[in-house]
């Protein structure tokens, strides 16, 4: 795969070309564990809390199911008070009981029949179910089912790789890079994998430094730094409109 992916970008777009060439094995796999519906739990369960945090509230949540993880008919069973003392917020409890109902009538089918799905219409299935975003339905797609067209232009982490990768002064606008991405089909899967690389790249100091002009791109404009008395006013005024 490696070898395939390295003769595409250096045709296509040689700043991917040459991190392909940097970096080691091709990671992106196809999960050959779990279901879509415990993939959405899992990523129910870590919105905006930290993975160790996330992991233990999921231990408690199997404990809870005699330590097996709970099918859609078992979560939609349990009480708003038992995944409360899981360590659910009440929102996170609302968006499982929804991924459940989803899953048990049918609007979000098994894993074959989405698997013989095209991209959009996985995305719109996972989307309508509360809490899901198209990020995740497109990490869904990447990792779970081994997807290797799609692009997730909103990841920061595809944006700033990109940043870095092209010498950019800044990260590029999603739609601009949904634009540019059209290059990579139909591996855009690949290329977004290699900007978070090119990220780890940048940090270890071995980031390939393009050659030639930077692509001509819309930047998105970055947000100024604030000095931290600045920060603190900041924080004081919108205390006081609050309150107002």
């Amino acid at each position: 795969m490696k070898a395939r992916l390295s003769r595409h970008f250096q045709s296509k777009d040689p700043v991917v070309g040459n991190i392909v060439a940097c970096w080691g094995r091709y990671g992106l796999r196809r999960s050959t564990t779990g279901s879509v519906f415990d993939v959405l739990v899992q990523s129910i369960a870590s919105q905006q809390i930290s993975g160790a945090v996330a992991r233990k509230i999921l231990d408690r949540l199997i404990a809870l199911h005699g330590g097996r993880f709970p099918t859609p008919s078992q979560l939609a069973g349990s009480t708003r008070e038992q995944l409360r003392a899981v360590g659910f917020s009440f929102s996170k409890i609302a968006a499982l009981h929804d991924l459940a109902a989803h899953c048990l009538d049918g609007r979000l089918p098994a894993d074959p029949a989405l698997a013989a799905m095209d991209d959009e219409a996985v995305i719109e299935r996972c989307i309508a179910v509360r809490g899901i975003g198209r990020w995740t339905a497109q990490m869904l797609l990447m990792f779970h089912f081994g997807r290797q067209d799609v692009m997730p232009v909103d990841d920061f982490g595809v944006r700033k790789g990109f940043q870095l990768a092209y010498g950019l002064k800044a990260m590029p606008k999603p739609k601009a890079l949904l634009v540019y991405a059209e290059r990579w089909r139909p591996y855009r899967s690949a290329g977004a994998w290699y900007m978070w690389r090119a990220m780890e790249l940048h940090k270890e100091g071995r980031l390939p430094k393009r050659a030639g002009r930077a692509p001509r791109i819309e930047l998105a404009p970055e947000k100024p730094e604030l000095s931290p008395d600045r920060r603190g006013k900041a924080k004081k005024a919108k205390r006081v409109s609050t309150r107002a």
